[in-house]
């Protein structure tokens, strides 16, 4: 491993775990202060929001800008950010508005950076060490995001709103870590036509196994989000405690810690396309298995299994969107998938609240299960190249005509 990617990593894990923290902390101060559900739904609402509003900007500046230089101001404009909101609420009476622009300025920041994250993982670590190096990313971000909120409580029970300037000292460590990757330069400009600022779009809808690895993604994740019923599994249904539901809430991020170090340490996977379907197909199957499960251990082992497979999913989508696209498109490209991601994961938890509202939430999680089953199988049809896929390597983009094709003489073989 290169010095330069454990500095990568290093930043990876500050970014995470102050992410993991803001979430919490804000969400806290903000229903002592108003004791209005209403507000905890604008927190995200302002994060989210500029992922959509700017996706087409924040991948064209990943693709003309220096990475390294893109990843630096957005870190340091979150240092601000944070100072800021710590200054606000240390200003007595609390300032809605205030608050919200800042969290819309962090998702802001949030919007430039992860697709410049992404892309920049091809620019410090050769190709035949990427899936290896998109696993420990992945993991490291587990581990971080799921230590985030343990952090933020410790921290707002001994100093309050204080934990904002901790985390943007933390946010600092990132900057610093980033400073030390190595120097990259700009691509060089492609113009500001629309075509050009759409092109990931084009890309993606041009090329059938980016498209089928981004679309599986998205309609699995719509239709099987669990996370957000957990409070209801726990009491209602396993008859468990608090403590328990934190223990239900960790095990996804365990079983996905668990095969990113598994993978982290493999060689590099063959027939990918099959290992991603089999992925989705249990994922699904965990699903069902904790829809109908009334004993507490079963939960546990489903949930742990549901985390591990969508890290496999996860480490093969998204080596295969790295290794498929142009170096001068993976900007515009991550900026696509980072819409997918936030729609699947936002969407996911409204479908499953309110469907569950309706159907009660053993039928919602049920329902879910066969839909993400479905999905599987359907994506199977749907995309042969896919699904033939054997070596994530063996992926070249062509850039004359856009589109990107197995190479490997088994490949071949199995289309003729």
């Amino acid at each position: 491993m290169s010095l330069h990617f454990i500095f990568f990593l290093v930043a990876r894990a500050a970014v995470s775990l102050v992410t993991a923290m803001l979430s919490i902390a804000i969400g806290w101060h903000l229903y002592q202060n108003s004791g209005d559900p209403f507000d905890l739904a604008l927190v995200g609402v302002m994060q989210v929001t500029p992922i959509f509003l700017f996706f087409f900007v924040t991948g064209w500046a990943t693709d003309s800008l220096p990475r390294k230089t893109l990843l630096i101001i957005c870190t340091v404009s979150d240092v601000i950010i944070l100072a800021g909101i710590s200054l606000v609420m240390l200003n007595g009476s609390l300032n809605l508005t205030s608050i919200f622009t800042l969290l819309f300025a962090h998702g802001t920041a949030k919007a430039f950076y992860t697709p410049a994250q992404q892309a920049i993982i091809t620019n410090i670590v050769p190709n035949h060490m990427l899936s290896r190096a998109i696993a420990l990313n992945a993991t490291v971000g587990k581990v971080f995001g799921t230590a985030g909120p343990l952090l933020a409580g410790v921290l707002i029970a001994f100093i309050d709103v204080y934990t904002y300037l901790v985390a943007a000292g933390l946010m600092g460590v990132s900057t610093i870590a980033y400073m030390f990757l190595p120097k990259l330069s700009g691509l060089k400009p492609e113009g500001r036509s629309l075509k050009m600022v759409l092109g990931g779009v084009a890309y993606v809808r041009s090329n059938s196994i980016l498209l089928g690895a981004i679309a599986l993604d998205l309609f699995i994740v719509l239709m099987g989000s669990v996370v957000t019923l957990l409070p209801v599994y726990a009491a209602d249904i396993l008859d468990v405690g608090p403590e328990s539901l934190g223990v239900l809430r960790a095990m996804p991020a365990l079983g996905a810690v668990f095969v990113g170090l598994g993978l982290a340490a493999l060689p590099p996977m063959r027939r990918s396309g099959f290992c991603l379907f089999a992925a989705l197909v249990v994922f699904a199957v965990s699903i069902l298995v904790f829809a109908l499960s009334t004993t507490y251990w079963i939960s546990l082992a489903a949930l742990f299994v549901y985390g591990a497979a969508d890290m496999v999913s996860v480490n093969i989508r998204m080596t295969l969107i790295q290794l498929a696209t142009p170096n001068h498109l993976r900007g515009r490209v991550s900026a696509v998938n980072s819409i997918f991601i936030s729609s699947s994961n936002e969407m996911g938890d409204i479908r499953a609240g309110s469907v569950a509202s309706i159907l009660g939430p053993v039928t919602t999680v049920v329902i879910g299960g066969l839909a993400a089953f479905s999905v599987a199988i359907g994506g199977w049809y749907l995309f042969p190249k896919l699904r033939q896929l054997d070596r994530l390597a063996d992926l070249c983009p062509n850039l004359m005509d856009g589109h990107t094709e197995p190479t490997n003489m088994e490949t071949k073989n199995e289309q003729q």
